[in-house]
């Protein structure tokens, strides 16, 4: 068996917003194509404009090929050994980044491939379920260009996805630093005044979990605020500090009353080393997309539990990458929750129109797959209309 062809999907939403904090407007999908005419697809969270252009792009020395050139003829059931390939022989145009995040698109669907082939979901091929079902948590971006409506939104879609069924929510409270919603700039104490209305619409019972999107600069002064949240019984706080301050995640750590949670962006296990050995980061998010593929995240997993930490992944696209992610989280008995965007709880076109995730949800559980590879759908019209490059 032969890899054929690989086709990169630039696809855009017409009704995207440059304002907006939100990546899944766009996305980036790949096709990997076979001579038996099986066809694995996969996504990752990155410009895909980069992304495409990552595995497009010639070489010209062995040190900086061209990931299409490796792939292409090679037998798409060694994933360990194409995935080598493609690292050591584009080291030199970037070892993490971009170029990482497009592996993990190539990556993944090279696991929806061998799944097809060997009529088998892509959990069984990690190493089986650990897990009879998971247990999403609904992840709401609110919208409004005031304090109330903001506050109003996010309490509306949280009440909303208690309805639908979901056992955990996490909000974004996000009304300052260098990703504030809607050009909001709003103090740290109405900061506290959201959360606060979340769990009153939410009770006592559903797990709460709050990404604030690195809006602060350092643990004291992040500690001013999240130290009077003790109260509403967070589950983690989400990216409080940019990633590259390892040391003040640390020192935040140490005086924190909820689980610190990050790892969105990063690229390989060596970086959520880094960031779990140093940063002391107590649940880690990879994203499988951008982290490299299920390979690497599967060692973030073993890192983790090496540890003692918890596995969360990250997930901000399509049902390609949620279903993705819950492959990874039944193979994972240390994953306590994963990020669903089902469609009827956001605003985002692709979202709600590309993909038929491949699972059941049901009583506010996720269902263990059955169908081969992941399982999903790609609305082929959608694809078409969508794609911009």
């Amino acid at each position: 068996m032969k890899i054929t062809g690989i086709d990169c999907h630039v696809l855009l939403a017409p009704n995207y917003d440059r304002s907006l904090t939100s990546s899944a407007q766009d996305s980036f999908i790949v096709g990997i194509h076979t001579d038996e005419g099986i066809t694995g697809f996969g996504e990752s969270d990155v410009n895909p404009w980069i992304a495409k252009s990552c595995i497009e792009a010639p070489g010209t020395h062995t040190m900086s090929l061209s990931l299409r050139d490796i792939l292409m003829g090679a037998d798409p059931r060694c994933i360990e050994d194409l995935w080598q390939r493609m690292y050591i022989g584009t080291c030199m145009h970037g070892r993490r980044g971009a170029g990482i995040h497009a592996m993990g698109a190539l990556e993944m669907a090279l696991w929806d491939l061998k799944g097809k082939l060997e009529n088998k979901p892509v959990y069984e091929l990690l190493g089986g379920a650990q897990q009879a079902s998971i247990v999403p948590y609904a992840s709401l971006q609110p919208s409004g260009h005031s304090f109330a409506e903001y506050r109003d939104s996010l309490c509306a879609w949280a009440q909303r996805a208690r309805e639908i069924g979901f056992k955990a929510v996490k909000a974004e409270v996000t009304m300052a630093g260098p990703y504030a919603h809607s050009g909001l700039n709003e103090s740290f104490d109405r900061h506290t005044e959201v959360v606060a209305a979340v769990r009153r619409s939410l009770g006592p019972e559903i797990a709460l979990m709050v990404d604030v999107q690195y809006m602060w600069q350092d643990a004291a002064t992040a500690i001013e605020t999240v130290g009077q949240w003790k109260e509403f019984d967070l589950f983690f706080l989400e990216t409080p500090i940019w990633v590259d301050n390892l040391d003040e995640y640390a020192r935040l750590h140490e005086v924190a009353p909820m689980k610190l949670a990050a790892g969105e962006w990063l690229a390989t296990h060596w970086e959520f080393e880094e960031l779990i050995e140093r940063g002391k980061i107590d649940v880690a998010q990879p994203d499988i997309g951008r982290v490299g593929g299920f390979l690497e995240a599967k060692k973030v997993c073993r890192l983790a539990a090496t540890h003692d930490r918890i596995i969360v992944p990250h997930c901000w696209k399509t049902g390609l990458s949620v279903t993705a992610t819950a492959h990874l989280a039944f193979n994972t008995s240390h994953c306590a929750f994963i990020e669903y965007l089902p469609p009827h709880l956001c605003h985002e076109t692709l979202r709600r129109e590309l993909v038929q995730e491949g699972f059941e949800f049901k009583k506010g559980r996720i269902q263990l797959p059955q169908r081969p590879g992941l399982g999903i759908e790609i609305n082929e019209e959608v694809l078409r209309r969508f794609k911009v490059a």
